[in-house]
């Protein structure tokens, strides 16, 4: 792979983002990076974000840097090719595209968004399209990246959409890997950032919007939030929708502003109180007929002509609990069947899909049941112990969780708001990716938007792992306890630190083990 200076300012030109270049010289590079610890010889470095230091440059220059590409020249780059963009992340996205040679051509792309079930909706699609394809998906998702099938293909993500730069080489790796498909889930920081400027999907998926992501290192608005989101819809060749979410007119005539409206699909649960926009009709509807705590059953029937076509009307049994994953399963089957899977292909792997630290549940002999979710949210925790309660009919609900510090600071008030309103027992709030906030304090925010008179008893312990124990030694059977908002996560992110983590999932085992042996 390799990218020539001559096409590469053509195509800057073209998008209106050269400002100019000084030091020009015909060159050709063999590697990009934005990383200069990751620079080799030949390589196009790009000076990228706010936390850009020259220094930067001057250790790509001496690794053998051929150029590099920023918003401003630097004394440190002198001697270099340097290529001055207005807007160094558009620069980087397009520019990494084309040397990856494209990618994205050679892939049916499924691309998912939503302030919650992204993963469940890009696992439930990937084990579809493994099915129909004979495994030639890629998976993109907060929890792994999946190039291939053999297992040094196969990673931990620590990013829901990485840089450009990264999206482009995992792409390229998982065509060259014989790859067909991909499903991935896109942030709406992934648009804010411009990291997926100029990337076009074959279908898009909008699940939900609900304040979330919202302060002073993400989004500064709800208007800008849902504005990112949005621009999934923008960049589809076709729309799924689910009809429920909240703004469909603004998501609607977003997604028609450049999709035809008969590439636009909409769905929702049977009996939704929703008002359609441009007097449209649904084109799918689902019902549950079943649900407990292992499983639900669903009913999924086409309405129109154009759903009729899919032939996925059919009742599914997915192993993902819960009402509110039956919209996600309905979102991977409409997009999984646009993408030329069956409803045979869905009912072969619904029933067995599996996602580490969702919905997960840890049985005791004598302590109950503990429950597993990355619930991080008002929507996402609601709805997980609405679920809970009305499944388990619980004694003594205990719920742990905390909140993240320096990003998602409109979460606080939310998680308040969802404990008032289903009332557990008790509540103990700990620590949560803290950053460099003081955890205590993050708590105690939340705490100040709880009803205590609705909640029972609620307990401070900062540090996670005594927590968790703690609310396991006072659970007894009839109780349940759930542990909220890391899932699988295998480190807490402290004062800048990714600090090891053994995870709420193996310390919940582990600790059972102990004390049941």
């Amino acid at each position: 792979m390799e990218l020539h200076v001559a096409p590469a300012l053509a195509l800057l030109r073209e998008h209106n983002l050269l400002d100019h270049v000084s030091d020009l010289t015909d060159f050709t590079a063999t590697d990009v990076s934005y990383d200069s610890r990751k620079v080799k010889q030949g390589t196009l470095f790009f000076c990228k974000g706010n936390n850009f230091l020259p220094k930067y440059l001057t250790m790509a220059k001496e690794k053998g840097a051929i150029a590099y590409v920023a918003e401003q020249e630097y004394p440190e780059g002198k001697g270099l090719p340097a290529i001055i963009v207005n807007d160094e992340q558009k620069a980087m996205a397009l520019l990494g595209a084309a040397f990856y040679g494209y990618p994205q051509n050679d892939l049916f792309i499924i691309a998912i968004t939503g302030t919650k079930g992204k993963t469940t909706t890009a696992y439930f699609a990937d084990h579809i399209l493994g099915h129909s394809t004979n495994k030639h998906v890629a998976l993109f998702s907060t929890l792994d990246r999946v190039l291939g099938n053999a297992s040094q293909d196969r990673f931990k993500s620590d990013i829901t959409t990485p840089e450009s730069l990264d999206l482009y080489h995992d792409m390229r790796k998982a065509v060259d890997n014989g790859m067909t498909h991909l499903v991935m889930e896109v942030s709406s920081q992934a648009y804010k950032k411009n990291r997926v400027y100029g990337l076009k999907y074959n279908v898009g998926i909008f699940l939900n919007i609900t304040p979330d992501h919202i302060g002073r290192n993400e989004h500064p608005t709800f208007a800008d939030y849902l504005h990112c989101k949005e621009q999934l819809m923008v960049n589809s060749d076709t729309c799924i929708i689910n009809a429920e979410t909240h703004h469909l007119d603004d998501v609607y005539y977003t997604a028609k502003a450049t999709t035809q409206p008969e590439n636009i699909y909409l769905f929702a649960r049977h009996g939704a109180q929703i008002s359609l926009p441009d007097d449209q009709q649904l084109d799918f509807e689902y019902r549950n007929d079943f649900e407990d705590l292992h499983e639900s059953e669903f009913q999924l029937t086409a309405l129109s002509d154009r759903a009729k076509k899919l032939n996925l009307d059919h009742r599914y049994t997915t192993s993902m609990p819960g009402d509110y994953n039956e919209g996600n399963a309905v979102a991977a089957i409409i997009a999984s069947g646009l993408a030329g899977a069956s409803a045979e292909d869905d009912c072969a792997t619904l029933d067995h899909v599996h996602i580490r630290g969702r919905m997960e549940m840890v049985p005791t002999k004598h302590h109950g049941l503990i429950y597993i979710d990355y619930a991080h949210n008002y929507a996402s925790t609601k709805r997980l112990l609405a679920f809970l309660k009305r499944q388990t009919h619980a004694g003594k609900v205990t719920v742990l969780l905390g909140s993240t510090g320096d990003k998602g600071i409109s979460r606080r008030p939310g998680l308040g708001k969802a404990l008032t309103e289903e009332h557990p027992d008790k509540v103990i709030l700990t620590t949560d990716d803290p950053g460099y906030e003081d955890p205590m304090k993050i708590a105690k925010e939340i705490d100040s938007h709880i009803d205590h008179d609705q909640v029972g008893e609620v307990q401070f312990i900062m540090d996670r792992e005594t927590a968790i124990k703690s609310a396991i030694d006072n659970n007894k059977n009839g109780d349940i306890v759930v542990l909220a908002g890391k899932g699988e996560d295998p480190y807490q992110k402290i004062d800048g630190v990714d600090t090891p983590y053994a995870s709420d999932s193996k310390i919940a085992r582990e600790y059972v083990k102990e004390i049941e042996q």
